[in-house]
């Protein structure tokens, strides 16, 4: 089929700038374009051309300002089997009209069926209009047909998942110990137990409950340090008032806290050779942070909140601990010193973690799930929508 992949209108694919969902198509990619002709629309960038033509995947980037209409434009006099949209169900039939023949599909990563997102009437058009609907959680998948029920047939949750062959435990071998090594020294944490946090800097993450946990923590292990990788926005280091908060509660701690500030999906792997365990930290009702699969893949065990789509992945492996007191550091406290105080079972949960990132949450996984409903929505499934 010719498939166009409309991402949002944030962030750019390839993710230069990082970003989960151009995360996830750039990593689908390379396996849909085998049975595909694929055309990705996203957002331009100064570091990427607007126009890949002669490859396939093709890319086509416009101007963020007016982005919808400028997809509109490129879609115009252009024929696609499917367009694959990206968490935006508002766009579905503004499409439609310039692309009446073709059949659409629609990833959700976010809760974007909410009355507040997108008008009842305009929801169940979007709903019909549909041949399936993706999710990135059981959780995202709930909300929807708790609010749409007609919309249960079409939902299939496909989890997401991290890069295997980049992102390696520290453990695999002796190249990855020596970068291990190299970067703690980098950093000036050398002989220090790395508590790790990936992730951006936002009041709904939690950043600032970690650093209140880490209080206790290093006053107990004087060898353990935490380790802040992000920043408030994607491919930027710019300090907000909650950015500048997290910075004082960091003062208090000394030299315990070390900020890195963005880091590209590119260099991230560095950061996760560093850690002795990570800590996601999430306060809103998270679809699912990608970061539990970068961690799985690096062999680390997780503490993680019970928010959202966030245990989906954690509860009942044996690859962590999962908090349903979520705002409460002192829960966090006790979960950190216990993996601290127990680094056999530490380990044990960062092996498992990655033997279940090799078996289910690797990109060769998820682009076969989605070539599959492809196949599904190519071989009829569904009915056609009606023009």
């Amino acid at each position: 089929m010719k498939i166009a992949i409309v991402c949002t209108e944030k962030l750019p694919v390839p993710p230069v700038r990082g970003g989960a969902i151009q995360l996830y198509i750039d990593g689908i990619l390379p396996y849909l374009s085998t049975r595909h002709y694929i055309t990705v629309f996203c957002i331009a960038d100064a570091s990427l051309p607007d126009r890949e033509l002669t490859s396939n995947p093709r890319f086509i980037r416009v101007d963020s300002r007016d982005y919808l209409e400028n997809v509109k434009k490129e879609l115009s006099g252009r024929y696609f089997d499917l367009i694959h949209v990206f968490n935006r169900p508002k766009w579905i039939m503004e499409l439609s009209s310039t692309a009446p023949d073709s059949k659409f599909m629609l990833n959700l990563h976010n809760e974007m069926f909410k009355p507040k997102k997108i008008p009842v009437l305009e929801a169940r058009k979007c709903i019909q209009r549909v041949e399936k609907i993706v999710t990135i959680s059981d959780f995202i998948g709930r909300g929807v047909t708790a609010l749409y029920p007609e919309a249960a047939p079409k939902i299939t949750t496909v989890y997401s998942a991290a890069d295997i062959d980049r992102i390696r435990p520290v453990w695999s071998n002796s190249a990855l110990t020596s970068l291990r090594s190299a970067m703690k020294e980098k950093l000036g944490i050398q002989d220090k137990r790395v508590v790790l946090y990936v992730g951006r800097l936002s009041e709904k993450k939690g950043t600032h409950i970690l650093l209140q946990a880490m209080q206790e923590i290093v006053s107990r292990y004087p060898d353990v340090i935490l380790l802040v990788v992000g920043s408030k926005w994607y491919g930027k280091n710019e300090v907000d008032d909650y950015v500048s908060l997290l910075h004082r509660q960091a003062a208090t701690l000394g030299s315990k806290v070390v900020f890195t500030g963005f880091i590209s999906p590119q260099d991230i792997d560095k950061y996760y050779a560093c850690g002795d365990l990570a800590v996601i930290t999430s306060q809103w009702e998270e679809p699912l942070s990608r970061v539990h699969y970068e961690v799985m893949a690096a062999g680390l065990p997780i503490i993680t909140t019970n928010r959202g789509g966030n245990a989906e992945v954690v509860a009942g492996q044996g690859t962590g601990i999962v908090i349903d007191d979520f705002n409460n550091p002192a829960a966090f406290s006790r979960a950190i010193s216990y993996l601290l105080s127990h680094p056999d079972e530490a380990r044990l949960m960062g092996a498992k973690a990655r033997a279940l990132a090799e078996r289910k949450f690797h990109w060769e996984r998820v682009g076969k799930d989605i070539l599959r409903l492809y196949a599904e929505i190519e071989n009829g499934s569904f009915p056609r929508w009606e023009v």
